[in-house]
């Protein structure tokens, strides 16, 4: 009796500790917990492999991906998806309801998405509260995406860009370096994740746009690293000024 005494009060503990770090992360903002992420995992990399990462970060901001992607004022490419289920979206029928927020993510091999698409998923009611959808795209394969959604307990639309074709009419695609293409491989096989046709050598920038119902682009974040992302607490304070604004 006393073992198992001793056993529940243990499990007691130990779930009160899980709850309690899960709100003090809730407290973190998504720069910090991603830059938790990096300084964790820098520790594990040699120097020869975190120098050929920099350097693949360089070459995407030496190829101007950020300056010639689309931008605040333009007008946003329509598309139509499927998610994870194969069920159809569009941003024309998304557009109807009220802004729509899309954000890009390179795959649930990427443990920096994860952490962002979570944080997603915490602000998605004040989202939805706002008035606007959520809207995440990907290259992944729909099986793939699927596990991320699972993971990550995601309830927004999770929509498969097959072979990045939206991501090239938002000029957010980019070749990693031959480097950065071998280490990659090293772990995963991007096929497996995109399929054969997406390439090895190439991914989207980890973009986030906020679209009003006139189809404009309202609010933007891009960035050529991709350690960087959209904050959620940012989009959620210019959905609110926008409907404040209304």
């Amino acid at each position: 009796m006393r073992k198992l005494l001793s056993i529940t009060a243990s499990s007691i503990i130990c779930a009160n500790l899980n709850l309690k770090a899960q709100e003090a992360e809730k407290k973190l903002t998504l720069r910090e917990r991603l830059q938790a992420l990096e300084d964790g995992g820098s520790k594990k990399l040699t120097e020869e492999i975190k120098a050929e990462f920099g350097k693949g970060i360089q070459s995407i901001k030496g190829a101007k991906v950020v300056e010639s992607a689309k931008q605040v004022g333009d007008n946003a490419p329509k598309f139509t998806l499927k998610n994870a289920i194969a069920r159809e979206v569009s941003l024309t029928a998304e557009l109807k309801k009220g802004p729509v927020v899309i954000t890009w993510y390179r795959g649930g091999w990427c443990p920096y998405c994860n952490i962002a698409m979570a944080a997603m998923q915490e602000k998605l009611p004040e989202i939805k509260a706002a008035g606007a959808s959520l809207i995440a795209l990907t290259p992944e394969l729909p099986d793939k995406s699927l596990t991320t959604v699972g993971k990550n307990k995601l309830e927004f639309e999770v929509l498969t860009d097959l072979n990045h074709k939206v991501a090239d009419q938002y000029g957010l695609l980019f070749k990693l370096t031959p480097e950065v293409e071998k280490l990659y491989g090293k772990f995963f096989d991007l096929k497996e994740f995109n399929g054969k046709y997406a390439g090895t050598d190439t991914l989207p920038l980890a973009a986030t746009y906020i679209i009003g119902q006139d189809g404009k682009i309202n609010w933007a974040f891009l960035h050529h690293d991709y350690h960087m992302r959209a904050e959620p607490n940012d989009i959620v304070n210019f959905l609110k000024m926008q409907k404040k604004d209304q």
